[in-house]
């Protein structure tokens, strides 16, 4: 389930209000609100490099790596890549801009490439991937390929293939947010109908984040917030709040 993105800014607005320190629009919000969720996102990889150092609990529910892999599944998809053919010894696959369910996303961080959803392709690194050919024993082939990635650009080898190329990957977030239209009085009413780029502009993105990261958000916008309205009383205790929680986390 999302967090929905009118509790969050609701409760950044209460918060802000209760003491009378000062407002934030729901543009101001919304790019706040994008950033805070791509520093959670991208925090999750290094915590879970971290974990992967440790001795994990077995009991259910409290395996933190499986916690963080959980988090992380939300944006893990699949999706066929394109062939591209230069010239006669220059060829590449394209990342997908479309996964395998059909939505467009943001490529964020590759996992498996696999051939013929069966032969999983090794990645070399390009010393090793131009050294390859060199040898009987290391050449690639069909049954072993290999994969050079640069430039968010796939190269195969054996340079035969030339389609059945699917990638596993994570993608980006989508950008957070808080859909409005004005109200006779000038006021910002909600749309909780879903943002579509034609038919409904002025519709909303909800996070994505998992639903136990939402205290954390919270607290990140306020700490942003504080930097907007210049309060510096705010900032303090949201960067303190904040460093708790993470304390919490790894401790």
């Amino acid at each position: 389930m999302a967090i929905n993105v009118n509790t969050v800014y609701q409760t950044v607005l209460m918060i802000l209000n209760k003491e009378q320190r000062g407002y934030m629009t729901p543009t101001e919000f919304n790019k706040v609100a994008t950033q805070v969720q791509l520093e959670i996102f991208e925090k999750y990889f290094d915590d879970l490099n971290q974990q992967l150092r440790v001795p994990q609990t077995d009991t259910d529910y409290a395996d933190r790596q499986k916690n963080i892999d959980e988090k992380i599944a939300i944006f893990k998809t699949f999706g066929s890549a394109i062939f591209t053919q230069i010239t006669n010894t220059l060829s590449y696959f394209v990342l997908p801009t479309n996964d395998g369910y059909g939505s467009a996303v943001s490529f964020y961080r590759l996992g498996s490439v696999i051939y013929k959803n069966e032969q999983t392709v090794e990645r070399l690194d390009r010393r090793s991937f131009y050294q390859a050919d060199y040898s009987n024993i290391t050449k690639p082939t069909t049954t072993f390929p290999v994969y050079l990635y640069e430039n968010e650009k796939l190269f195969l080898k054996p340079i035969s293939i030339q389609s059945d190329i699917e990638v596993d990957y994570v993608r980006k977030p989508s950008n957070v947010i808080w859909g409005f239209g004005v109200g006779t009085l000038g006021q910002y009413l909600y749309n909780s109908l879903p943002y579509d780029p034609i038919n409904q502009q002025t519709g909303s993105v909800q996070f994505e984040l998992h639903e136990s990261e939402q205290t954390e958000i919270i607290l990140k916008i306020l700490l942003y917030s504080g930097i907007i309205i210049r309060d510096p009383q705010i900032v303090q205790t949201a960067a303190a709040l904040v460093q708790a929680e993470e304390t919490n986390k790894k401790s």
